[in-house]
């Protein structure tokens, strides 16, 4: 006889979307800010730092991408950081 798969609780979407949101839009504003501030020593060590954070915070990311709450949290984190890095690159050439 053939059992069914077992069963697993819908994704909290509305949830996980709103959690996202708001881990986003603080990692925008922390990368943003910390990259503003370390521009303002040398722009050059504003892109070291933040490109060292990255990719030693990557493989820990990538290892808890498929944990049912945490990948809503990673997911905002890597939408925030590129927000923050895009709104630094617009800060610096554009004003």
């Amino acid at each position: 006889m053939i059992e069914p798969p077992p069963y697993r609780d819908p994704a909290p979407l509305a949830a996980g979307i709103a959690v996202g949101a708001l881990v986003g839009a603080l990692t925008a504003v922390a990368v943003f800010a910390f990259g503003a501030a370390l521009g303002a020593v040398h722009p050059l060590l504003a892109v070291a730092v933040n490109l060292i954070a990255a990719g030693g915070a990557a493989p820990t990311a990538w290892r808890w991408r498929h944990a049912p709450v945490t990948r809503w949290v990673l997911g905002g984190g890597a939408v925030g950081v590129v927000l923050g890095w895009i709104a630094l690159v617009i800060a610096a050439f554009g004003g």
